[in-house]
């Protein structure tokens, strides 16, 4: 085969390392694009935050900078203050409730992709990046007390109001910075998902995992509008494909991610440690703050996806 231009090359920005579960998964979805259009359609990966941090990903999409990029759903909490759901301290703390909420059209799930649509971007896929853990040195994170007076990386306005709550003092960092906010110190305790302890090293700089499972991390894959409507249709037909297959093949794949992960961080030196039922239920405690906030930030539509999501 001669080497041909592709008729459609589609760039995705990505700031976690190509190794990552989440680049690992881009990888998937460029390989089944490329091989169903027969090279028709270039997908190309910059990984690494080596385009635009994650911050600048629902600008850098909206505005047709480049043609998709992964954020993480908080992002777009500026815009769109519902996203933080998913940061609502313990409320999908389990698999099965993080699957019904995820699931497309759910009452969770539909409104934000809806409001995502007037960012100028439209979403592709969703990609799992499982539970918020806390990472420490010397010791867990186990209740509260533990927070208290210390320095903490999020990465969320939630998760900044529920240390607060617990009485930390938020520092929001990108993922890309964390590794070094650790080894300088410029936090004490950090935020994060258990796959990126294994994908950036952390265990280099923290030597605890608290498996606290707060929050539920989710990134999505979201490309321009204008420039997916101005795809011909049978190569939007190629790439939604792809891109179910992609949502499906993470989401499925998460808890085994989590486990390796986990594992690793073992193999690694590092301590995990479970808390207790009454140690929860301390930190459940002081999180009722974080609930009232985010009824006062989105109103009606707030309510009811928050009561949708207690049902589930």
């Amino acid at each position: 085969m001669g080497a041909q231009a592709a008729e459609t090359t589609m760039r995705i920005s990505l700031q976690l390392p190509l190794k990552s579960h989440l680049g690992q998964n881009l990888k998937m979805f460029k390989e089944e694009v490329e091989a169903k259009s027969n090279g028709d359609i270039a997908v190309e990966i910059y990984d690494s935050a080596q385009l635009y941090k994650d911050k600048e990903v629902p600008q850098a999409v909206g505005s047709g900078a480049i043609e998709a990029g992964v954020a993480s759903l908080t992002r777009y909490v500026g815009d769109i203050p519902m996203v933080d759901i998913f940061y609502q301290p313990f409320l999908f703390d389990s698999e099965a409730k993080v699957r019904k909420a995820v699931a497309p059209g759910s009452p969770v799930r539909g409104p934000i992709d809806e409001a995502i649509k007037d960012t100028g971007s439209t979403v592709l896929w969703w990609q799992a990046y499982g539970g918020a853990v806390m990472l420490s040195n010397g010791g867990p994170v186990a209740t509260p007390a533990d927070m208290a007076g210390k320095k903490v990386r999020v990465f969320s306005k939630t998760l900044g109001d529920f240390t607060t709550a617990a009485g930390g003092a938020p520092t929001i960092i990108s993922g890309s910075e964390q590794y070094l906010a650790y080894q300088r110190g410029t936090v004490d305790i950090g935020m994060t998902g258990v796959s990126g302890v294994q994908s950036r090293s952390l265990w280099e700089v923290m030597d605890t995992i608290t498996v606290s499972n707060h929050a539920d991390i989710e990134f999505i894959v979201v490309t321009n509008t204008d420039w997916w409507n101005g795809l011909p249709d049978a190569h939007k037909a190629i790439i939604s494909a792809a891109a179910v297959n992609a949502e499906n093949a993470v989401r499925d794949e998460m808890s085994a991610i989590e486990a390796r992960a986990y594992d690793a961080a073992k193999q690694n030196g590092m301590a995990i440690y479970n808390p207790t039922a009454e140690e929860l239920a301390k930190w459940k405690a002081v999180s009722q703050p974080v609930y009232d906030a985010f009824l006062a930030k989105t109103g009606d539509a707030g309510a009811a996806m928050l009561e949708a999501a207690k049902g589930f």
